[in-house]
């Protein structure tokens, strides 16, 4: 099947994160820890990398609730969006398994893959104007030293993004230069 201008199709399955450092083990967690990772964001899983982070559980908790903020808030920009800013700082920074899980995110809420297709097929052109603009910002946000500008700004606001919206892709981006560099040392994905 393809998406748009013949780009196949693409469907990824689920990576798994594999921790390099022991996690903690449920039945053997404190009280302190359970309760931290009571702050997840589906609190339904708690995964590895969770329980590798709860080894520290009050940083956890402080990271889960600004990243609970950033990136399930209601308002301001659409979900969809940030997963697309989350995936692209994950790409270039090299982290495979927050790719994938924003990937399969962004195709989730969406109802397509066909951004996600473009995207790793290396086809910018089959773009929306939104979806451009979004990808050159979070690049250049993404790179070291970041070179997002006034222009790239100016392009989002072209695209139909508000100051509101603008800044809550900033927040996207910017937690997955600090979120992939936080992932990257403590285990990798298969």
């Amino acid at each position: 099947m393809s998406t748009r201008s013949g780009i196949p199709q693409i469907t990824l399955k689920a990576l798994k994160w594999e921790p390099h450092l022991p996690p903690v083990e449920m039945e053997d967690a404190t009280p302190r820890q359970l309760a931290a990772m009571k702050v997840t964001p589906s609190a339904k899983k708690v995964s590895p990398y969770v329980r590798t982070l709860a080894h520290d559980p009050d940083s956890y908790v402080a990271r889960t609730e600004l990243f609970n903020a950033i990136m399930y808030v209601k308002e301001g920009l659409p979900r969809e969006d940030r997963e697309m800013g989350a995936l692209v700082a994950s790409i270039a920074n090299g982290c495979r398994y927050c790719a994938n899980v924003h990937a399969r995110q962004h195709a989730k809420l969406s109802g397509s893959s066909a951004m996600v297709s473009a995207l790793y097929a290396a086809r910018p052109d089959a773009l929306s104007d939104r979806e451009s603009a979004i990808l050159a910002f979070s690049k250049a946000l993404t790179t070291t030293p970041p070179s997002a500008d006034a222009e790239h700004v100016e392009t989002l606001r072209q695209a139909g993004l508000d100051t509101k919206e603008i800044i809550d892709l900033i927040h996207a981006v910017a937690i997955f230069g600090w979120a992939n560099r936080l992932m990257h040392p403590l285990g990798h994905s298969t």
